[in-house]
Parts: C-alpha cells; sequence; structure tokens
C-alpha cells in the first residue's frame, strides 16, 4: 500500500497572472509557496487536503475532460460570494439526484471547476458510531 503524504494537482495556465488573479483573487485561494520570479514563477495554492500548483506556461488550455472537484461546506455562500467577485457561474448550486449540491465555474482557460456541498443528511457524512 503506497502511503500518500499530500496530494498536488499541476495546472500549466497559458497566461499565469491571469490564472493567479482567478485562483487567488476571485477564488480567495490561500498561497502556500511561490518559487521563481516575475510572471512565470510558480504559485501554489492549498486546496483543503491538497494543493494547487500554477507553473510553466502552456500554448493550449488542458483538455476539456480534465476538471477540478472542490468541496464547500455552503454552496449557496460560495455562489453569492463567487458572482461578487466577478466570477462567471456557470451553473448555479443545484441537488442532484444523487444528493450531493453541485455548481460549476470555470478558470480563465476553460477548465471546469465544480463546488461541492455535502448536506448533512447525504450518505456521505453518515458515520456509524461516531
Amino acid at each position: 500500500m503506497v502511503h500518500v503524504l499530500s496530494s498536488r494537482t499541476l495546472i500549466r495556465p497559458t497566461d499565469p497572472e491571469r490564472s493567479r488573479a482567478f485562483y487567488g483573487g476571485q477564488l480567495g485561494l490561500a498561497v502556500y509557496r511561490e518559487f521563481g520570479e516575475g510572471p512565470e514563477r510558480g504559485t501554489v495554492y492549498f486546496l483543503g487536503g491538497g494543493f494547487l500548483e500554477l507553473s510553466g506556461r502552456s500554448e493550449t488550455p488542458l483538455a476539456p475532460s480534465v476538471c477540478l472537484w472542490l468541496q464547500v461546506p455552503d454552496a449557496a455562500a460560495a455562489h453569492d460570494e463567487l458572482a461578487a467577485e466577478g466570477v462567471e457561474i456557470v451553473r448555479a448550486p443545484v441537488r442532484e439526484p444523487w444528493g450531493l449540491i453541485e455548481m460549476w465555474i470555470a478558470d480563465p482557460d476553460g477548465i471546469p471547476i465544480v463546488l461541492v456541498e455535502t448536506p448533512a443528511d447525504h450518505p456521505l457524512r453518515y458515520r456509524p458510531g461516531i
């Protein structure tokens, strides 16, 4: 069995400054660390139990099959906060047939980001004996 100490998602944006403004400014993710200098510097953000690293530059956006899934405590509050920051809401929060509340946004390169709330009555919250 592999013992994972932490996880990181690496994104090579087409415009690093624009992506830093989105993830750090509009989404409000806290910076874990930065490395390098100038507009091409790398920035690593906290993502709850993992990290999101923006580094390097890509000439083309990621494939549309790449998607970020971020769990939030309150999707409606996240909707209001992000809309106030000018983030384009692709889809407002909706309770899905499987019981999770999901809303969709996209980063500046079009990477889909799903913000997910696990309601108190959802089986993912059920912890027998706790």
